[in-house]
């Protein structure tokens, strides 16, 4: 089979970030979930469109089990796996592409697409996206785990994971979240009670917010909210005490390999925006450089932080919060 052909400038923009040329997979699969983002695979037909590449496609919906179909499909003889969908049914599926060393590709067709965002595909151009199954460029990325459970952008803890609990949370996240706030920080509060070791040594037990990331996230600047790099070998850890620590900055940011936060039995979590319960002590690692990526070789193949020298030189945030991360 011959290699695909890009053009000669955007292969050598992506070539100086980490990406380099493949041929494309021989039996290629696309797992879509047609009702994700408000329909946005419909809309943007990807299933014909992924047809019509020869590429086989699977309807999953929500609330199906992704990497189940995702383990059933590479036993069929797939050798590159695709979703199409919203963040939360990306890593099921990613660790099973991991597991099992084939190419894995991310469709935007979810509500947000902060993976997608990260990775460097265009969101605007979902059927561009397809390129990445027969003109694409592959390179190697970290994924995060917590307990065994895998994740390719966060899990938080204290308000937002307290929040992402409630039925409402996705329609009104903003009251939602103002809500479980006034709870967690009024002064009848529950705090959920977690407890940490930072990277100077100091103990956080009384925290409002605890953000576990794969690949430290940007704090300031233009690319704030998205990630440098996603091959760091790092995991960036955010924190907030309540307003009772007011011996100590409010917040710090810092990065590490792994760490363990202590918590008494359950604690609720939202993991790449879904709401789960892990049973504490909750142990965080990082998985370096083991998920194989494709994107359309005509897409931008980095984040708005990454595309800015100042911040990819940077290294990751340490330290105490300059800004308010959202």
């Amino acid at each position: 089979m011959s290699r695909p052909r890009h053009p000669a400038p955007a292969l050598s923009r992506l070539m100086d970030l980490g990406w380099h040329p493949v041929d494309p997979p021989r039996r290629p699969a696309l797992l879509v979930n047609p009702n994700s983002g408000g329909g946005a695979a419909t809309r943007a037909g990807v299933l014909e469109r992924a047809r019509e590449r020869g590429i086989r496609t699977v309807t999953v919906n929500s609330g199906d089990d992704f990497g189940a179909h995702a383990l059933e499909v590479v036993a069929d003889g797939a050798d590159a796996l695709g979703v199409a969908g919203g963040d939360g049914s990306l890593a099921d599926v990613a660790a099973v592409a991991a597991t099992h060393g084939v190419p894995f590709i991310c469709i935007p067709a979810g509500t947000r697409n902060h993976f997608a965002l990260d990775l460097g595909v265009d969101r605007q151009d979902v059927p561009g996206a397809l390129d990445a199954f027969t003109d694409g460029v592959e390179r190697l990325i970290d994924m995060g785990e917590v307990n065994g459970r895998t994740f390719l952008n966060n899990v938080s803890l204290g308000i937002y994971g307290e929040a992402v609990q409630q039925a409402g949370y996705r329609d009104t996240k903003v009251r939602t979240l103002a809500e479980t706030a006034r709870r967690v920080l009024g002064p009848s509060r529950r705090t959920p009670a977690l407890r940490l070791v930072d990277d100077s040594g100091r103990e956080h037990a009384q925290l409002a917010v605890l953000l576990v990331s794969n690949n430290p996230y940007a704090l300031n600047g233009p690319g704030l909210g998205t990630r440098p790099t996603l091959d760091s070998g790092l995991l960036g850890i955010l924190v907030l005490d309540t307003p009772d620590e007011k011996q100590h900055p409010p917040g710090r940011a810092w990065s590490v390999p792994h760490l363990d936060v202590q918590a008494p039995g359950t604690v609720h979590a939202g993991i790449d925006g879904e709401a789960v319960e892990l049973v504490a002590p909750l142990e965080f690692a990082t998985r370096p450089a083991v998920l194989r990526v494709r994107i359309s070789a005509r897409h931008p193949g980095a984040s708005p932080a990454a595309r800015l020298p100042s911040l990819r030189s940077r290294g990751p945030a340490a330290g105490p919060l300059a800004t308010t991360a959202e």
